[in-house]
């Protein structure tokens, strides 16, 4: 029976906070990855510039603070631009979905929605990116049911204010 109303507590949790199985990543492996760009920089090989650059991103973007997605995004938006131009397209696809991964960390999942679906054009089999898919989708409507059920809700208190005014004056 515990288990039973626990489980239940974890999927009403799960429900209201989005619970997703993207990793997070701690500020400790960022500030990492930022002292390997740094090092990368002085004199290393544009290619591993590049992969430094990667799993900055990749760790930005998994980051618990907004701030640090934010600055993903904006490294992997750069990146993504460049990449048009001039990678493969498993490079691309990588950015891509980092980037709509970004984007669901930030609560924007019709964009994330459209980046995947790039990735997906790419890449038709890509779990990461159909699982990313199905968790913005779900995210959306769960979104979408939470605003009916407040706007249902404001109706109802709306209707029961007016009818209690109106049964006063009788």
């Amino acid at each position: 029976m515990a288990a039973n109303v626990g489980k239940f507590f974890e999927s009403v949790g799960n429900f209201f906070s989005g619970g997703d199985q993207i990793p997070w990543c701690d500020r400790d492996v960022i500030a990492g990855c930022e002292r390997e760009v740094s090092d990368a920089q002085k004199g290393s090989s544009d290619e591993f510039f590049k992969e430094c650059i990667m799993r900055l991103s990749w760790a930005l973007v998994h980051s618990r603070q907004p701030e640090d997605v934010q600055r993903g995004i904006a490294m992997l938006e750069a990146s993504v631009a460049e990449a048009n131009a001039n990678a493969s397209p498993l490079q691309l696809r990588e950015k891509l979905y980092l980037l709509a991964v970004g984007y669901y960390r930030i609560g924007d999942h019709s964009r994330s929605r459209e980046l995947v679906e790039q990735c997906l054009m790419i890449a038709p089999d890509w779990r990461q990116a159909l699982t990313l898919k199905k968790m913005n989708e779900d995210k959306i409507k769960r979104d979408g049911a939470i605003g009916i059920g407040i706007a249902a809700t404001a109706v109802g208190l709306i209707a029961g204010g007016i009818a209690a005014a109106v049964a006063r004056k009788k």
